[in-house]
């Protein structure tokens, strides 16, 4: 069985067959036949995360690949629901188009919303409205647990913020990571792990934060750390093979001055 054994280019028919062959209990695959959604879910995960980074790296011919992977993990969790008589793939496109109607009053109704800003005032106004359906009222109730911790944050703090519980500016931000800068310290002279770990969880809440109230993403912010940090490191790693060293035979002071150096360079370049 192939892509092109049956259906127009575009048509999922194809695909969704394809899953359910090898989910086929006689046919299938082994493996693809022990997977159930909570097994899955890492694999759905990597993936997006993949479509992101073909993204960042400007490679549409990746983008394209990634985009197909990700959405046979749509393709999976939807045959494994059909298996158990929850929903099939149909109901999930179903379900999407009448959400995308739904929040879009202005284009597919006859609602008069002229600015980007506007859309998302009345898409989080539907979001609550729907909540209260779902009996999810609390402002915080629909932010997924498993995104990544940092962005989790800053969403968390973007819903309460809507609702007014939030710093009237930046300064008093900064005045709150002094303080729990200061009780991380405190923390760290008694040597309690609990405690240390509740303080550092404290201490990056804040900072998230305080990327909030300036206009930053504090996921992004902190990948473009992580890169920087890996950019310069590798120049040290480059500098002392140039020495005929690797970073575990050389010393901190030598590694601190290519750090500079790599600091420098970049600075030279800008």
């Amino acid at each position: 069985m192939s892509a092109d054994d049956d259906g127009p280019l575009g048509d999922l028919s194809p695909l969704l067959a394809i899953m359910a062959r090898l989910r086929d209990p006689e046919r299938g695959c082994p493996w693809d036949r022990e997977q159930d959604f909570a097994s899955i879910a890492p694999y759905t995960i990597e993936e997006a995360y993949e479509v992101d980074e073909a993204i960042r790296a400007g490679d549409l011919d990746a983008l394209r690949d990634e985009l197909g992977d990700l959405l046979f993990q749509t393709v999976f969790h939807a045959r494994m629901a059909e298996e158990c008589g929850a929903f099939d793939f149909d109901d999930v496109i179903a379900s999407v188009v009448d959400k995308m109607v739904r929040r879009h009053p202005h284009v597919f109704g006859g609602a008069d919303i002229q600015t980007a800003e506007a859309q998302t005032v009345s898409w989080e106004a539907l979001k609550a409205s729907e909540r209260k359906h779902k009996a999810k009222a609390g402002v915080l109730d629909d932010v997924p647990a498993a995104l990544p911790a940092l962005m989790r944050a800053q969403k968390l703090q973007k819903r309460a913020a809507r609702v007014g519980f939030d710093w009237p500016s930046s300064d008093e931000v900064l005045a709150k990571i002094s303080e729990e800068a200061h009780e991380l310290a405190e923390a760290a002279k008694s040597g309690d792990p609990e405690q240390i770990a509740d303080e550092i969880g404290d201490l990056i809440f804040v900072a998230v934060n305080l990327a909030r109230k300036l206009g930053a993403d504090a996921e992004e912010a902190l990948r473009r750390t992580n890169a920087k940090f890996e950019r310069r490191f590798r120049f040290i790693e480059q500098e002392l093979e140039k020495r005929g060293k690797m970073p575990a035979e050389s010393t901190l002071e030598e590694m601190d001055a290519l750090w500079n150096a790599a600091k420098a360079a970049e600075r030279a370049e800008r």
